[in-house]
């Protein structure tokens, strides 16, 4: 199945979907955002201290201090 995006005139809407469905197109309706679900996602986000980076600051300075051995 393929998935077609049209945009529509409003005057012209309820025609188009009316056609569209008699010839056996399945329309979607509109998923609309809820800010609330964003919001208690965002709020469970952990945040990191300056501690907690510090770990990854020191593994990057001690694998930019490596060198390669001579043979």
């Amino acid at each position: 199945m393929e998935r077609l995006i049209i945009n529509i005139p409003e005057t012209k809407s309820s025609l188009v979907k009316q056609i569209l469905k008699e010839l056996g197109v399945v329309i979607q309706p509109e998923k609309k955002a809820n800010t609330s679900d964003f919001r208690e996602k965002l709020a469970n986000v952990s945040v990191w201290s300056d501690d907690d980076l510090k770990v990854f600051e020191e593994s990057k300075m001690a694998f930019e201090n490596l060198k390669a051995q001579q043979w």
